[in-house]
């Protein structure tokens, strides 16, 4: 069994944070160590399939090194559920009054998701300063974000939605994007095969993606 993790930001964990959806409870473990060894530890499992929950349980039980979350939670029962079942930090889409409160009760890290610069002031109000940005290529991707740099220097973003591995080193290169989320490391046909080597490889390349930011984006 692994040992408890302190709570902590899954932002600075690894220039990435691996969305997962988790069909197969069996496959939750190698695949979170897979991702783990190739340098990804913040592995955030989506709460859109009956096996969510489940994975986050064993991943959390039995992964050394893994810092697992639990991502699209819409509701304060989810963030309960994602809570008790082990999660370390919890991820929205959006957020309301009542799913704030929810996240901020479990007492856990958590990302609320933002696309809009009133929802940003609307959460730094209530203190929050790490948020999600999503989606964030369909929302103004990276020179959205730049544009909000200068207003709102003290929040932090892990950008999800729609980012690959070319586009992901135009968001690290900005001073308030601290990690984006992907899943271009989970190819579904090595996740089908269990070719966890392959899922570690990519992983590892992901994981080195801050290393190609320099020079960042033009103005």
């Amino acid at each position: 069994m692994s040992s408890p993790l302190t709570p902590r930001s899954p932002l600075d964990l690894a220039p990435v944070v691996p969305v997962v959806i988790v069909d197969d409870v069996e496959a939750a473990v190698p695949l979170a160590r897979a991702l783990v060894a190739g340098g990804l530890p913040a592995v955030e499992v989506t709460l859109r399939t009956e096996a969510a929950l489940g994975a986050i349980e064993r991943i959390a039980a039995e992964v050394e090194g893994a810092y697992v979350g639990a991502g699209t939670v819409l509701s304060p029962d989810q963030a309960k559920a994602a809570a008790d079942a082990g999660a370390n930090f919890l991820v929205t889409p959006g957020c309301t009054d009542a799913l704030y409160s929810a996240l901020a009760d479990t007492g856990l890290p958590f990302l609320p998701g933002t696309s809009t610069v009133s929802e940003v002031l609307r959460l730094r109000e209530h203190g929050v300063r790490e948020m999600k940005f999503f989606p964030a290529e369909a929302s103004g991707g990276a020179p959205y974000l730049k544009a909000l740099a200068s207003p709102v220097p003290d929040v932090r973003f892990c950008p999800t939605g729609g980012i690959t591995p070319d586009s992901a080193p135009a968001y690290l290169a900005l001073p308030n994007v601290a990690c984006v989320g992907g899943s271009w490391m989970l190819p579904a046909s090595a996740v089908a095969a269990g070719d966890w080597a392959r899922i570690e490889a990519l992983a590892r390349t992901a994981s080195r993606l801050r290393d190609k930011t320099a020079g960042g984006i033009p103005a």
